[in-house]
């Protein structure tokens, strides 16, 4: 047995959730292009669950499940109020709370198709109250109820912010839960597999997602794009400080993918968003440094932009605190969690690889005072 560092190339399962073929990403067969362009999160989340997009009563209904199930169990954001609020990460606030989502859950570990898809939705429901109510609480503010006649991409702004969101903010968040909800075998996804292919319940496995969305070679990467950005200040500071970093051979997060060689499909919707948004916040300028540092990497390093990098901007223009980017991309990618949480109990097995050993061949015990 041969090992592949970090399983390149090798497939691990068959899915027909999301594909990833020259280039290209569909969800259950449909281009992201078409989806981001026409289609709501909603519809998306009924057409990861289900491999088809739904009929109007039956969009109808999602919403309203989702809408019944927002509302969280008080005990699970009054924890909130006992973290190191100054410190903690969202992060791991945000797996903390998912965790104990499941502790007052009494179908928690009812394995029947039934109970896992009523999981599902109450997953997707919560997840963005719990976002939302963790920035109110460490402000110093009281977490605000969800509006049933809301979307749910205006709605998670609402509860973050207290006010209704404009159309052109509800339309950018929520392309950006399209663009987000799935992305194949990625790590997130893939420890979400391992970990039910244990026949663990719905909630472990989103939290270990959480777990491994976290680091900033995943979704932790948006977040350090805005940093960087910050950092930089003014367009003026743009090739100084991106030359400065190349030259000493450091990592411009934003860039590059594991799988996709050409560019990522997701980017350039972003891109138009940030440009969008950032004029009509008045901040043009966190548009026009972007597009100058991708132009620099494109030039020097020939690697396009990954959707992290644009991202940045547009949840920025959105009012959403910085160190939030990765848990918002937990609120979207919880739909694709759940799709291959599901698809994993369809057709079970325990996933289980092996190691090539590289340590020292057969030793022998010596005790302890003859060594």
């Amino acid at each position: 047995m041969t090992a592949t560092k970090g399983l390149e190339g090798i497939v691990a399962a068959e899915s027909k959730i999301s594909s990833i073929i020259d280039d290209t990403l569909t969800y259950v067969g449909y281009n992201i292009d078409d989806l981001a362009e026409n289609a709501s999160f909603e519809e998306v989340v009924y057409l990861l669950w289900h491999t088809r997009l739904p009929k109007a009563d039956e969009l109808a209904e999602l919403k309203q499940q989702l809408a019944d199930n927002m509302s969280v169990d008080k005990a699970v954001i009054d924890q909130f109020r006992t973290f190191p609020l100054d410190t903690v990460h969202p992060m791991a606030a945000l797996r903390t709370a998912v965790s104990a989502l499941g502790v007052f859950d009494a179908e928690a570990d009812d394995m029947s198709t039934e109970a896992n898809y009523r999981k599902a939705i109450k997953l997707q429901a919560k997840i963005a109250t719990v976002v939302t109510a963790f920035s109110r609480i460490r402000k110093g503010l009281e977490p605000i109820e969800p509006k049933p006649e809301l979307g749910y991409a205006a709605n998670f702004l609402y509860m973050l912010k207290g006010e209704e969101p404009k159309e052109i903010e509800i339309e950018a968040f929520d392309k950006a839960l399209v663009l987000h909800a799935d992305h194949e075998l990625n790590a997130s996804t893939f420890t979400a597999r391992v970990c039910v292919a244990t026949l663990s319940d719905v909630y472990s496995g989103v939290t270990a997602a959480i777990g491994a969305l976290k680091g900033p070679l995943h979704g932790g990467a948006n977040e350090q794009v805005m940093k960087m950005l910050s950092e930089i200040g003014t367009l003026d500071n743009v090739e100084p400080y991106i030359q400065g970093k190349l030259d000493n051979k450091e990592k411009i997060m934003g860039f590059g993918h594991r799988v996709y060689r050409k560019g990522d499909p997701r980017a350039p919707h972003l891109r138009t968003m940030s440009e969008k948004l950032t004029k009509l916040t008045g901040k043009p300028e966190l548009y026009e440094m972007s597009v100058k540092i991708h132009d620099m990497i494109v030039e020097q390093k020939k690697l396009p932009a990954n959707v992290d990098f644009f991202s940045a901007s547009v949840y920025d223009s959105l009012g959403i605190e910085h160190d939030l980017f990765t848990p918002v991309f937990a609120v979207s990618r919880t739909s694709g969690w759940v799709a291959h949480i599901l698809e994993q109990y369809a057709n079970n097995r325990l996933i289980r690889p092996r190691a090539e050993y590289v340590g020292p061949g057969m030793q022998k015990y010596v005790p302890i005072d003859e060594r």
